[in-house]
């Protein structure tokens, strides 16, 4: 019945042509909680901060770093090459104009406030913790089944699409994020590296079959799966998504699906549609704090917008686990990020990673800082103590991280026992 019923849905998704819903998530909520005051990029600064550029994207990776001849020549190094911590810096927000009482014009500055911008200096060369394994060379690795497996079905991945520098960890793990809907994007944010185009190409019928094909094939327990941003579709692809997950389902029942997606323009139909489909986790990136979601995303996303989508997911399915995930590194303040932590909890998102912005290529925005560890892992305890079921911070961490993935399944496999449990002793 599932299958029958998953190709009804396919049908009516290639046949539908109804107009979005007038009603949408645009304005900041009356809440209590609310005091003062966006990927995860998950891409890599390519060739702009380093001293000695790599022949190709892959020379990036590495098992280990260069180990200098001496303490001598690895201070040399360091000095030519740079670490991260001078340059950068943003620039500074423009001031705020207001009046007078004799309604003359008065500019206000936003306490010394920045912002990213193209073009703007880059930090000089890159921390020492930007090391990530190396992508298996290996015929019969796992990391090549995946590869093949996806070129033989025709799928993407936001892993090679977005340059993510996880790829040789996630692929050698034996799963990778599919990216639904085509490789090219409706929109143009201004940290994304995907491929932009107003009017892409129609999706793949036959792609919710093929993502089934293949995920059963690597024989996972866990799948993330997301999309670029289609506005050209009237749902936004949402009925696309909901198909995958019940062919996922279908092929195997224990399989944990989370979705991360776009903010399907506010319209609480399409969220209402993948929430009750039967995904584990509904995921979708704030990206960054209010203050710089006009210089980061497309102007058709929103902060609230996108809080909104998170909030009407669990609205129409309590159960339903939601998840979120912002950049670092863009000019935004502790105080902005924690207010953007408390604006995720009003509305009960159980999940949010942290992450630092790597700039992908130099017509996309400048570094402004590199984040340090100790940072990140403040991030994460101000978030435990807020009250995220999980936090995951760190420098490499993206939204659709292989290590996240190992925690959430234990969370949701150990949460949804205890309920089944506690209706056991109800019912005895």
């Amino acid at each position: 019945m599932r299958a029958l019923r998953s190709h009804t849905l396919l049908t009516a998704y290639c046949l539908t042509t109804d107009a979005f819903s007038s009603k949408s998530f645009t304005t900041r909520p009356a809440d209590p909680l609310h005091g003062l005051v966006s990927p995860t990029s998950k891409y890599l600064d390519c060739l702009t901060t380093r001293a000695c550029a790599p022949s190709s994207p892959s020379s990036l990776f590495s098992s280990e770093p260069t180990a200098p001849e001496s303490d001598t020549a690895s201070a040399k190094y360091v000095v030519a090459r740079g670490d991260g911590s001078t340059g950068g810096g943003g620039v500074p927000m423009k001031p705020k104009q207001t009046f007078d009482t004799q309604q003359q014009r008065v500019e206000i500055e936003e306490d010394k406030l920045v912002r990213p911008k193209v073009g703007a200096e880059m930090p000089k060369g890159r921390p020492s913790w930007f090391h990530v394994p190396a992508p298996s060379q290996s015929a019969d690795s796992r990391y090549q089944q995946v590869k093949d497996s996806l070129s033989t079905l025709s799928l993407h991945t936001v892993c090679e699409q977005a340059q993510c520098p996880n790829i040789g960890e996630c692929w050698n793990g034996g799963t990778g994020t599919i990216m639904l809907l085509g490789d090219t994007c409706t929109r143009g944010c201004m940290f994304c590296a995907v491929k932009t185009d107003g009017k892409p190409p129609e999706p793949d019928p036959f792609e919710p079959f093929k993502t089934a094909e293949a995920v059963a094939q690597w024989g996972v327990d866990y799948i993330v799966l997301t999309s670029v941003d289609r506005d050209d579709i009237p749902d936004g692809g949402a009925q696309h998504f909901a198909t995958t997950v019940e062919l996922l389902k279908h092929r195997k029942p224990s399989l944990l699906v989370e979705c991360l997606v776009s903010d399907f323009q506010g319209d609480p139909a399409s969220v209402a549609t993948l929430a009750t489909s039967g995904l584990d986790v509904y995921a979708h990136n704030v990206e960054t704090v209010e203050r710089l979601q006009k210089y980061v995303r497309d102007s058709r996303a929103g902060y609230w917008q996108s809080i909104g989508t998170l909030e009407h997911a669990k609205k129409v399915q309590p159960g339903l686990y939601t998840k979120t995930s912002l950049m670092l590194g863009l000019g935004e303040t502790d105080e902005e990020v924690i207010q953007t932590m408390r604006d995720l909890r009003s509305v009960d998102v159980d999940v949010v990673t942290f992450g630092q912005y790597l700039r992908p290529t130099e017509n996309h925005l400048s570094v402004v800082e590199y984040v340090s560890p100790e940072k990140f892992e403040y991030f994460k305890k101000v978030g435990e103590e807020l009250g995220f079921k999980y936090v995951a911070s760190g420098p490499l961490v993206r939204s659709s991280y292989k290590a996240g993935e190992f925690y959430l399944t234990h969370m949701i496999n150990k949460e949804r026992e205890e309920r089944m449990a506690a209706q056991g002793d109800g019912e005895n």
